[in-house]
């Protein structure tokens, strides 16, 4: 299985209408993708930034080239992602896993 991590954030004022949007992209849109097993989101407020950590599950590498394309290692962006004052890491990593384990 791969799991798929992005990391980004976006100033507190915005975090409600960021959150409701990364739901409809990056987790809906990954849900819809075939041979996705899964998303979470996790945010974390740090002054006046609101981080927002996204992991997806995969069957396989082919399942992540479906959602993010051949240059998978490179963020999944949308057009409407400026209005929310996005700063996205522009790297997404890929880690094989056994399976996941809540803590």
């Amino acid at each position: 299985m791969i799991v798929r991590t992005w990391h980004g954030c976006v100033p507190v004022r915005h975090a409600e209408g960021f959150a409701d949007h990364l739901q409809k992209t990056g987790v809906e849109h990954s849900k819809g993708t075939p041979g996705n097993l899964g998303a979470s989101v996790r945010r974390e407020t740090q002054g006046e930034w609101v981080h927002f950590f996204l992991a997806t599950w995969w069957e396989n590498i082919e399942a992540v080239k479906l959602f993010a394309g051949e240059d998978y290692h490179v963020a999944v962006t949308w057009p409407d992602d400026e209005q929310f004052g996005l700063l996205s890491d522009p790297y997404v990593f890929q880690h094989q896993v056994q399976g996941i384990t809540p803590l």
